[in-house]
């Protein structure tokens, strides 16, 4: 794990024990396979009650960290900045090492024939490391809106969603978005500009259904996560006010583990398991063929070259 010293320096005993603390909250989700936000560590530490929730705090915490990676006293894989890194193409040593690869990834549209085709959606990037083990794991396509999902993205998906409709599925999006006025108010926005596109060359029968996974108001009476105050500047304001109050609610502040454990039952309500065993074996015996060539691939290249 690379703990490396690049700046020395002491801490005060307060941000000793916040380091502390910090790692031992970090280390424990590494053991589940997360690596963490800055603010979903922050959301840790709100929820704990060892910091209250104001953006002080957090910039706060977000000073102490950094100075602590950089005197090699928290693991640089234990946070994560999943909205920005490095693209490049894919390299292999020898042909061998690319046939391992495609072993490995080889893999069915296991949805193709299943009756109902889900799709996840999240409002924010920083989030997509929490539900993408899932969603590959069950093979769902998961998409993050940024927010406001642009128009062209809006308008790719429903060109994919059509796609799935013409081979007879039933489509559901599974959402997951900030309890606040501008949070429920895309799950609205998603449903809606679907239904525009999709009903014009579809149908309204084959419009998608929306479920709004989270983050919902029995969620956060079930968790308390910490609040915030609803942004009185949003025109959404006034009509989230007059139905949930003054307070909102980011998603960011739910257990990494909840928020992949709801799309996971969301994911298996809607597949028919028997189908999918029937896929996952078609899927491992070509699996299987692709292996015993990757085993004879001297073979291969001696026929070649003869």
């Amino acid at each position: 794990m690379p703990k490396i010293c690049y700046v020395p320096k002491t801490f005060r005993k307060d941000s000793i024990e916040i380091i502390g603390k910090a790692i031992a909250i970090a280390e424990a989700y590494a053991q589940q396979g997360y690596e963490l936000t800055l603010r979903q560590l922050y959301y840790q530490f709100v929820s704990r009650g060892w910091l209250q929730n104001t953006e002080s705090n957090y910039h706060r915490l977000g000073n102490i960290i950094n100075d602590a990676r950089l005197a090699g006293l928290v693991d640089w894989n234990y946070l994560t900045d999943r909205t920005r890194w490095v693209r490049e193409n894919s390299h292999w040593s020898n042909p061998t090492r690319i046939m391992d690869s495609v072993v490995t990834s080889y893999a069915h549209e296991k949805w193709l024939g299943q009756p109902e085709r889900p799709i996840v959606m999240i409002e924010k990037d920083a989030l997509v490391g929490v539900i993408q083990g899932v969603c590959e794991e069950l093979d769902v396509p998961h998409f993050s809106c940024r927010g406001y999902t642009s128009q062209s993205e809006m308008w790719s998906i429903s060109q994919r969603i059509r796609g799935y409709i013409k081979k007879g599925q039933r489509v559901v999006i599974l959402h997951l978005g900030d309890h606040d006025p501008s949070g429920i108010d895309m799950s609205r926005d998603i449903q809606d500009r679907l239904a525009l596109f999709i009903s014009h060359d579809q149908g309204e029968e084959d419009v998608p259904e929306l479920d709004r996974l989270a983050l919902n108001i029995d969620q956060i009476q079930q968790y308390n996560p910490p609040p915030n105050p609803a942004k009185a500047t949003d025109s959404r304001f006034r009509d989230y006010a007059d139905k949930f109050g003054y307070e909102s609610w980011e998603l960011d502040a739910l257990d990494p583990t909840v928020i992949s454990d709801l799309v996971r039952t969301a994911i298996l309500a809607h597949r028919d398991d028997d189908l999918w065993d029937d896929a996952v074996a078609d899927e491992d015996e070509k699996r299987t063929q692709l292996q015993d060539v990757r085993d004879r691939w001297q073979e291969v290249v001696d026929f070649l070259d003869s």
